[in-house]
């Protein structure tokens, strides 16, 4: 836990360009900002994408345990999911053993999609010009942010 004392010699503890969230929030935008023109292709937005990653890695998958990977709650989920159907990439149904469970699965077209995904991290690591040991460690340091900052 950090104290007044640890905080000595620091000009303004406000400055905006010494806030993580600032940090974080522009480095999102800018980096979300560099998977667009390779999404658009695919007829992808960059939260479609990550619903698909998923998909591509665990599908089937239950909506529950589809929030549950990509943090995200129901709610935000849902529209995603409709969109995603409605392009053919997916199909949301109930199961037979449950009926309150909607199970999430891809389709022919969902599976083929993943072809030209593939190329998509190779194309960020290329814009980015970092490198795959910077970008590793950076992503070490997010999820331990992540990780530290969950509610408990």
């Amino acid at each position: 836990m950090s104290d007044a004392a640890d905080w000595e010699g620091v000009p303004d503890p406000l400055q905006l360009d010494r806030q993580v969230c600032f940090a974080l929030s522009v480095a999102a935008r800018s980096v979300v900002a560099l998977y667009r023109p390779l999404l658009e292709p695919m007829g992808l937005t960059h939260p479609q994408y990550l619903v698909m990653l998923a998909l591509w890695e665990h599908s089937p998958l239950s909506v529950k345990e589809l929030s549950g990977l990509l943090q995200l709650d129901p709610g935000t989920l849902s529209p995603l999911l409709k969109r995603l159907e409605a392009a053919g990439y997916l199909q949301r149904r109930r199961t037979p053993e449950d009926e309150r469970t909607l199970a999430v699965t891809l389709t022919d077209a969902g599976r083929a999609l993943r072809a030209d995904a593939e190329k998509v991290p190779y194309a960020v690591v290329e814009r980015l010009g970092m490198g795959l040991d910077e970008l590793q460690d950076l992503h070490a340091a997010l999820t331990r942010v992540i990780e530290a900052a969950r509610p408990r």
